[in-house]
């Protein structure tokens, strides 16, 4: 597992009973998490300082109960990266706090590569992985479907200093934008994609992690240059390991040199345990 231990403006108070307590930055939030199967040292909702809380209805979703007033928007950072935080629907935050290791991971690469690197971000969401790639001196592709996203991927941008950075901002079905990226002959060093487990687009194509995942990172493979710098996929799916998804990099890019690896990422909690927080699959090339 790497664990993403790096930050000090967000942290895991206290888990358990299917819930998360966490500080971000000095704002106090409890949301649902289903890895968390065991029970709480103590009743999280009963928290003092806590500002809000997410509760799932009996009929699907949910709602954010605010428990005392607060801006619904402020900023955290991680190292050099200032990001905006916001409850938003479906128990999110517009930020994975667990990616920052992979940050780490994208940044180290990029700044030793002693050469420029090109990257695209695939279903790029708030640009927590443009963010870092841009800051490491790479020129970003970023792609999403979603406007208002995409919208906040540029707020996060600015917020870093990187408003007159080298971004490049798509709003776009990610598989139609490669497709055309491979007929205009365009190539990049670098690619990241953080696939959700189901999508669709328009009005009948749907996406659908099991069974389009290897297509698509087979479709990818053709818009990388011959000596990629990295490949990185994130999959938050229940059931699917990073091994499986670590054999699909490996069968895409038989043809490049380098190395494979596979992981959970994770990230730590003041109870002395790490929580599980999906898996990522990375090539890194010689």
């Amino acid at each position: 597992m790497k664990v993403a231990k790096n930050w000090k403006d967000y942290e895991i108070i206290a888990t358990g009973n299917g819930e998360k307590l966490e500080r971000w930055k000095d704002i106090y939030l409890l949301r649902p998490d289903p890895q968390i199967i065991w029970k709480s040292s103590f009743d999280l909702a009963s928290y003092d300082k806590l500002n809000a809380k997410y509760e799932r209805s009996s009929s699907g979703g949910g709602k954010w109960n605010i428990k005392k007033g607060f801006s619904d928007e402020w900023t955290i950072s991680y190292k050099n990266l200032t990001f905006s935080i916001k409850p938003m629907g479906f128990k999110h935050t517009g930020l994975f706090p667990e990616q920052a290791a992979n940050w780490d991971i994208m940044m180290d690469l990029i700044k030793n590569a002693k050469r420029p690197i090109k990257v695209l971000n695939l279903f790029a969401y708030t640009g927590g992985a443009t963010v870092a790639c841009a800051s490491a001196g790479a020129s970003v592709c970023h792609v999403d479907c979603v406007k208002q996203i995409v919208e906040r991927a540029k707020t996060n941008a600015s917020l870093s200093g990187l408003e007159n950075a080298n971004i490049r901002y798509i709003v776009d079905d990610c598989k139609k934008f490669v497709e055309r990226e491979i007929r205009r002959g365009n190539k990049y060093d670098a690619i990241i994609m953080d696939p959700p487990s189901f999508g669709r687009s328009g009005s009948s194509t749907v996406w659908k992690l099991e069974d389009d995942l290897y297509d698509f990172v087979n479709l990818c493979a053709k818009i990388l240059v011959p000596n990629p710098l990295f490949v990185l996929i994130n999959s938050y799916t229940t059931g699917l390991g990073e091994t499986v998804t670590e054999n699909i990099l490996r069968l895409c890019l038989k043809d490049k040199p380098g190395r494979f690896d596979s992981y959970e990422l994770g990230l730590p909690t003041q109870e002395g345990i790490n929580l599980p927080c999906g898996c990522s699959a990375i090539y890194i090339g010689e």
